[in-house]
């Protein structure tokens, strides 16, 4: 099983053609086994699969304390990215506040080196953007942070393209994070032709359709409590009906390559174009083998074009957060 690499951004960054978002071990998707998210870890790790992605509210704190414990005597093999930007208040992240004020940047940065139990971030992303805050501001702390030493490169999470460039004026970013795939497109129209101007990475969470675009999926109704899908309204109802007969061609895809659909999905954005490096989350090692595994899968010009077809901007039925959360998506 070969992964190779892919840069993100013109400043130098490296990292696994596909990485693995972490969150799952800790949170939103019902109860994850320690042991097994940590042997997740280290088999990424044996792949080549080193672009590990976390945030001080995943748990909040507990995801970055899982990541700390399980890459002891490993650090210098991962690229490791982590986020800033919620409010937390004793061990809870106060809905969807935000915080992004210069001095609340510096004291997460101190407390996620703590937990991460490192000397350095490799890449810093701001989690949302806050709109309290000049974006100016907050680039020019994470300016200050990689000169320090203590932050190697500056991310964006779900940004939008004028808060985009006014942060690359003042310090380059090198990746924006946002949930991009077959079936959620909404970044096409701007955000990735404004990256492509500028020389910027994109990092697609949720790269399967937060698991719809594997065919192993259930109503809303049917996950457990404390699952993100049974609040999900793409996964309700009448939607779900829509994006299942939506999504059929994943699955007839995957009939013609010998593949799985999660895997045709994930192919799908690597083909996509080489500043696309996919994250997607697991917190077991038989589907991180499944992931990893897609790099090597070629998909031709018709099968892309089916897919493109099938699932096209604004074919998936419902929105993908809350009217609350979506709020918070600077676009």
């Amino acid at each position: 099983m070969s992964l190779g690499k892919r840069k993100l951004g013109s400043q130098g960054l490296e990292v696994s053609a596909v990485g693995l978002g972490c969150m799952g071990m800790s949170q939103s998707y019902g109860p994850a086994d320690e042991t097994e998210s940590i042997a997740t870890l280290h088999r990424a790790i044996e792949l080549g699969c080193n672009f590990l992605d976390t945030a001080e509210v995943y748990g909040p704190f507990t995801n970055e304390d899982l990541l700390g414990r399980a890459l002891k005597g490993r650090r210098d093999q991962v690229v490791l990215a982590t986020k800033f930007g919620f409010r937390i208040e004793n061990g809870k992240q106060v809905g969807m506040d935000l915080d992004s004020r210069p001095e609340h940047i510096r004291e997460v940065v101190e407390a996620s080196l703590l937990r991460l139990a490192t000397d350095h971030i490799d890449l810093l992303y701001q989690h949302r953007v806050d709109p309290a805050v000049p974006m100016e501001d907050v680039a020019g702390t994470v300016g200050d942070l990689v000169k320090q030493g203590k932050v190697r490169f500056f991310g964006l999470s779900e940004a939008g393209v004028a808060n985009i460039r006014r942060a690359h004026a003042v310090h380059p970013v090198s990746a924006v994070q946002s949930e991009y795939s077959l079936w959620e497109r909404n970044l096409e129209a701007d955000v990735i032709p404004a990256l492509g101007d500028l020389g910027i990475g994109l990092v697609p969470f949720s790269p399967l359709g937060r698991g719809f675009l594997t065919g192993e999926v259930k109503r809303a109704e049917e996950y457990s409590e404390g699952d993100y899908r049974r609040n999900d309204p793409r996964y309700q109802g009448a939607n779900y009906d829509a994006n299942v007969s939506a999504a059929q061609a994943v699955r007839d895809v995957a009939a013609e390559v010998g593949a799985r659909p999660g895997q045709v999905a994930l192919a799908w954005i690597l083909h996509k174009s080489e500043t696309f490096v996919p994250i997607p989350g697991t917190k077991r090692r038989k589907y991180l083998e499944e992931n990893i595994a897609a790099a090597s899968l070629k998909l031709d010009a018709a099968q892309m074009a089916t897919l493109d077809d099938a699932l096209a901007p604004g074919r998936t039925a419902g929105p993908r957060y809350s009217e609350r959360a979506m709020a918070a998506v600077d676009r």
